[in-house]
């Protein structure tokens, strides 16, 4: 386990949260690597697209794995101007992890739940590396997180 990785398992146990954190050999960075990694549906993916304001403040977008976050529709969500994505360097900087591991909690940010996500019971999520997820029922991690629910997808 590197120190991402532990970073993510020490919070969720520092923070009670009722999740499981998977380790993996193989990567993975894309849903569809993730989805054969627990032997899983695409479907029960997000990914977490960082986003920065005008004010320089992070946004975290939490989609379905298979939807695209909009910057239209998270400035309209905010009343904001259009933000632009993060770029990698800022991910780690901001996040503390790099692209492709980054979870949908655990570090300061807005974050912003697109409404697909809601009727789930769990998710899979980054665990801090490209080798690893987190399997989180959604009502925690909304309450974790102090997510706003609002329609961000394309």
């Amino acid at each position: 386990m590197n120190s991402h990785e532990s970073k993510v398992k020490n919070f969720l146990e520092s923070n009670k949260v009722k999740a499981e954190h998977l380790v993996f050999k193989q990567s993975c960075h894309s849903v569809k690597e993730a989805a054969e990694a627990v032997n899983g549906s695409e479907d029960d993916f997000v990914k977490n697209i960082c986003m920065i304001d005008k004010n320089n403040e992070l946004i975290v977008a939490i989609v379905k794995g298979n939807n695209r976050a909009s910057t239209t529709n998270v400035a309209k969500a905010l009343n904001i101007e259009k933000p632009r994505l993060a770029y990698q360097n800022e991910i780690i900087e901001r996040t503390g992890f790099p692209a492709g591991g980054v979870p949908s909690f655990g570090f300061p940010a807005k974050f912003l739940i697109d409404p697909k996500i809601t009727n789930m019971n769990y998710i899979y999520t980054g665990g801090g590396s490209e080798n690893s997820l987190v399997r989180i029922n959604v009502e925690d991690l909304i309450k974790l997180n102090k997510a706003t629910i609002v329609k961000i997808s394309k």
